[in-house]
């Protein structure tokens, strides 16, 4: 089970491999707790509007899996995004925090991922440089790596509110790669509005299928998507071959 954040859709891809340089040994010494927490949160530009999202991921069965959140400030300065998991399944669990940085155009910055998904540990840092078309990846304990980036890319977290504010325009994101780790090739396709029950209550919503695929991945999921002024993301669908998985909003 791998996180990758087009709003849990991708939530169980397994992670793009990259080649990577060995990293430097930290000396532990030289970082307070302070300065630790300091680089896990994106600052929130200023004059943000905020707003918190939280979600059950269920089973087929529509029992509980876990729990996740999804939170944004945005303002004149920038952008800031969060989402978090906490599910597990017999065997395996993912706690997951990704906190994204982005330009008032929805071009990523930085992407900062921390968690642990089984017995393995996660924290990563995706350094974005549009300018210079790359992005580099850092890795706690295995190195760094480059990647080759299109004009304004995106990390997942930025794409998820990105596909909202187009949405809200009237309009649909074109195909294009997006990062969260590796590479991904994204395509979003309209699917019709449709009636959806989410938290008892039911609601007209905006249909989307996310096709994701990447080297070792190839996932197809199904998005709803409010009616509402800020395109609110109400549920999520993943097919997998132990069922339908979702994400649903607790309002």
């Amino acid at each position: 089970m791998r996180i990758f954040l087009i709003l849990f859709a991708a939530g169980l891809l397994p992670a793009e491999q990259s080649s990577q340089k060995p990293a430097a040994p930290k000396n532990p010494a030289a970082e307070t707790p302070k300065e630790v927490a300091r680089a896990a949160v994106p600052a929130a530009p200023k004059s943000a509007k905020s707003e918190a999202l939280h979600f059950n991921v269920n089973w087929p069965s529509g029992l509980s899996l876990g729990e996740a959140e999804l939170t944004s400030s945005i303002g004149d300065s920038g952008l800031s995004f969060m989402f978090r998991m906490d599910a597990s399944i017999p065997g395996f669990a993912v706690t997951e925090t990704a906190n994204s940085r982005a330009t008032p155009d929805y071009c990523s910055i930085e992407l900062r991922k921390q968690g642990i998904r089984g017995k393995r540990k996660l924290d990563e840092r995706t350094e974005f440089d549009s300018a210079a078309l790359k992005a580099k990846r850092t890795t706690e304990g295995g190195g760094t790596s480059e990647l080759s980036l299109s004009p304004c890319a995106k990390d997942a977290v930025t794409f998820v509110n990105f596909v909202r504010r187009e949405l809200a325009a009237g309009r649909l994101p074109a195909q294009q790669k997006v990062y969260y780790g590796g590479a991904y090739s994204v395509r979003v396709t309209f699917a019709g509005t449709q009636r959806v029950v989410v938290d008892g209550e039911a609601t007209e919503a905006d249909k989307l299928t996310a096709t994701i695929k990447g080297p070792a991945s190839d996932l197809t999921a199904d998005l709803f998507f409010a009616k509402d002024a800020t395109r609110t993301p109400l549920l999520v669908q993943v097919p997998l071959a132990m069922g339908k998985f979702s994400m649903e909003l607790v309002r």
